[in-house]
């Protein structure tokens, strides 16, 4: 039986986690940066080896999507020019 993939509990599905006292990031232990985690039928969670990420591509994807839209994510990407953030030189980008 394949295990479920599940969003790690550990820094819910962002693949890494931030110290709090230096700030210093890096790759979550739990999910070793996945951002999901095997969970087997008897409730045990462990680390999706890179060997299985051609195999379980899609399902990640598929996940990582649901994920974004939860937190409010649209689906498209703004160009350099429709970016307030990126300023007048953003312009200079237009190629249309």
């Amino acid at each position: 039986m394949t295990p479920d993939i599940v969003r790690c509990p550990s820094c819910d599905g962002y693949g890494w986690m931030e110290d709090e006292e230096t700030g210093a990031a890096g790759d979550c232990d739990w999910c070793g940066g996945a951002g999901y985690v095997y969970r087997e039928a008897n409730g045990i969670d462990r680390v999706i080896p890179e060997t299985d990420y051609p195999l379980v591509a899609a399902e990640l994807e598929r996940l990582e999507t649901e994920r974004l839209r939860e937190m409010g994510y649209s689906g498209g990407a703004k160009k350099p020019w429709e970016q307030r953030a990126r300023g007048e030189n953003a312009k200079n980008m237009r190629r249309d």
